[in-house]
């Protein structure tokens, strides 16, 4: 997020024609709620076009990258990593240490698709469970960053934006930034 180390999401897997959604949504979630960038295997580099449409319509700055080797990435990262799942420790428990490391260096987030390789539980500076029961990926992402952020993400400016939600308490209103 803006002023800070980057935030960088890295979705670890994608079963083609079973997660189109999930990782599609893992993107928006990201870009929504403040992440700098997304990295996507191979595999999902079709969900790529959808995010940049977003980014492109609603807003950045929020960057799509595609990998032939996600674990490379995971490997080579320079700064911390904070692996999402729900065998981790309790967000509650590490949410001031992991705050404290991202104010120091870049975060890489690792949000898994379908098993992920032990390495990954190996190389985590920090394994995060936002609980330890069963749930989406999406949910985990979405809380951990709004811990990671204490809600400074929900003020967010938008650069670039071509389109803008204007908040209202009934009904949909969505108009094109050229005619504010």
């Amino acid at each position: 997020m803006q002023d800070q180390p980057d935030v960088v999401v890295l979705r670890l897997g994608h079963r083609p024609g079973r997660d189109e959604r999930m990782t599609t949504h893992v993107g928006l979630t990201a870009r929504a709620l403040g992440a700098d960038r997304l990295v996507l295997e191979e595999a999902a580099a079709g969900r790529k076009e959808t995010v940049t449409d977003i980014t492109d319509r609603f807003g950045g700055p929020f960057e799509v990258e595609v990998t032939d080797r996600p674990l490379s990435r995971v490997r080579s990262w320079e700064g911390s990593i904070a692996h999402l799942t729900m065998y981790g420790q309790p967000i509650q428990d590490v949410e001031a240490e992991v705050r404290a490391a991202h104010r120091e260096e870049p975060l890489l987030v690792v949000v898994g698709a379908e098993k992920v390789p032990f390495e990954i539980y190996e190389r985590a500076d920090f394994n995060v469970g936002v609980t330890n029961q069963p749930h989406s990926e999406i949910a985990a992402l979405a809380v951990f960053l709004d811990r990671l952020f204490e809600g400074r993400e929900l003020e967010r400016d938008w650069q670039d934006a071509e389109k803008r939600v204007v908040p209202q308490e009934t009904g949909k209103r969505v108009i094109d930034t050229d005619d504010e």
